[in-house]
């Protein structure tokens, strides 16, 4: 493969950060993310932590049974575990070529010009924020719900939420390998109170036994699909993620690679036997209806049905720390986005710059936390239901967000599947490649047909009606970020063409610089 002098520019950034213990740019510690902090299992937990698995079996799962009527759920997350491991074979090769923690727009940038990786910066710290705000809506309303029935005591949701805030932004300012322990011992241990689960479900199934019927494609037939492929494809949110912090791991040609396969497939087959044990619990026939009138509650009583009163309350205890998770590891990758955008050029300076004690993106921290606690004020504020009522946090804040976030995570997949394409058929590398890029041009159409369908539901993913606004605005959010950001770019390429020739290009683009003053120097003289 001829990748060019880009290579070689690569190896010359390689021998700096060797060079100087650990310092991947030459502007000084203050602008580098730490090197070799995280290896297979950390960056693995890490993120799968953002999907938080139990999140998914309560909150999700339900919502697609019975708001969409999908009773083949499980075969659903079967199809977009192929999809997503087909994105993931090109994914992964782009991720041996460039080490960047702006990984979408990144990869966006490098295979389908800079202007466009602009607007994917954009969308990414939009869509992601998104998801991470909306889930203080459900943590809130969870830790309130806790505060009534152990202790007896009457909270607003949004307290627990900014309290919530306020953690997550602090453990923002310390070192990613606190943050990957705290998430990889929530993580194991609400996996493993979902797999105990499943295990009851099958051990003691429903009026029609051990039904496979959810396997069924006849099952995918419900009006609601394209929602339910919406809400199924952010369960996988997290795999994606890997790349971001490829500049922080021991072996980024094979750890980031590697981490991304096992985190789809293992979300994959764990999705996939949850929800049909889901099915098994309740019998296939009735798990719409039972899914309608319950909720989240639906997982709760299943449990306490087969397991006790003591596991169920130990899995409402995990319902929330599993939250938390997805919580840390969303604020860790939006901080990271901001530290390569300010890294390059688009956004201030600031951004570009890390907490020299910790080495973690302080300046993004602070911005992500700071947006989190705007939104969950000024959702606060409209709140006025009763105490206990989900309409604000969990109907509004949690599926909103969530819904706006999963759009723009898609979008970005797709644009990412083409931009590896891009990238290495512009590096004549296309035929040596071909497997690799087929695969990413079927995923691409895949996701780009999920993505339509979102839109064209979105009014079931909201919950409103047809002519409602929001059916338009929400979905217009990730819209006007991306415009706005390929609008930046374009300005960006008249007024300011050696940041616009930047994006992209992270740590390489300082030392072409350096070499550039060096040669300039060298002329002078």
């Amino acid at each position: 493969m001829s990748t060019g002098s880009s290579d070689t520019r690569r190896a010359g950034a390689g021998k700096v950060t060797g060079d100087t213990g650990g310092i991947s740019t030459y502007k000084g510690e203050e602008r580098a993310l730490r090197a070799d902090r995280l290896g297979t299992p950390g960056l693995l937990l890490s993120v799968l932590a953002a999907s938080a698995p139990l999140m998914v079996v309560a909150g999700v799962m339900p919502t697609v049974f019975g708001v969409m009527g999908v009773v083949g759920q499980p075969l659903l997350y079967v199809i977009l575990g192929i999809v997503l491991m087909l994105f993931s074979v090109g994914y992964a090769e782009m991720s041996r070529h460039v080490h960047n923690a702006g990984a979408f727009y990144a990869y966006i940038a490098r295979g389908l010009g800079p202007t466009a990786g602009a607007g994917a910066s954009l969308v990414a710290l939009v869509a992601y924020s998104a998801m991470q705000v909306g889930i203080y809506g459900i943590l809130g309303f969870e830790v309130s719900g806790l505060f009534a029935t152990y202790l007896d005591i009457e909270i607003a949701w949004w307290l627990p939420a900014v309290v919530a805030v306020v953690v997550v932004g602090a453990l923002g300012w310390l070192k990613i390998d606190l943050n990957a322990k705290v998430l990889g011992v929530l993580l194991v241990i609400e996996c493993a109170l979902v797999v105990i689960f499943d295990i009851a479900a099958v051990s003691k199934p429903g009026p029609e036994g051990l039904s496979m019927a959810a396997f069924n494609p006849d099952t995918l037939a419900g009006a609601g699909l394209g929602t339910a492929l919406c809400f199924c494809i952010a369960a996988f949110v997290g795999f994606e993620q890997a790349p971001v912090y490829a500049e922080e791991t021991s072996r980024p040609q094979i750890v980031v690679s590697r981490v991304m396969f096992l985190a789809v497939g293992y979300a994959a087959l764990f999705l996939a036997v949850s929800s049909w044990a889901v099915t098994v619990a309740t019998g296939p026939a009735s798990v719409v209806d039972t899914s309608l009138k319950q909720g989240p509650g639906m997982l709760f009583g299943l449990t306490e049905e087969r397991l006790g009163g003591t596991f169920t309350d130990v899995l409402h205890v995990l319902f929330v720390t599993g939250m938390f998770a997805a919580l840390l590891s969303f604020h860790n990758v939006v901080a990271r986005y901001a530290f390569a955008m300010g890294r390059e050029g688009l956004l201030p300076a600031a951004f570009g710059r890390t907490n020299k004690t910790s080495g973690a993106p302080a300046t993004g921290s602070l911005l992500q936390s700071g947006l989190s606690l705007v939104i969950v004020l000024a959702f606060a504020f409209t709140d006025d239901h009763p105490v206990g009522d989900p309409t604000v946090p969990v109907l509004r804040l949690f599926t909103w967000m969530g819904n706006v976030g999963a759009l723009g995570v898609i979008l970005l997949m797709a644009a990412a599947a083409f931009a590896v394409i891009a990238f290495f058929v512009r590096r004549g590398a296309g035929r040596a490649q071909a497997p690799r890029l087929v695969a990413s041009g079927l995923a691409g159409l895949a996701l780009l047909a999920i993505a339509f369908l979102t839109v064209r539901d979105f009014d079931v993913l909201v919950g409103s009606g047809p002519g409602s606004s929001l059916t338009w605005l929400l979905p217009g959010i990730i819209g006007a970020a991306l415009v706005g950001g390929l609008v930046y770019g374009a300005v960006l390429r008249s007024t300011k063409p050696e940041v616009h020739a930047r994006i992209g290009l992270g740590n390489e683009a300082f030392q072409l610089e350096k070499a550039a003053e060096a040669e300039a120097d060298a002329a002078a003289r």
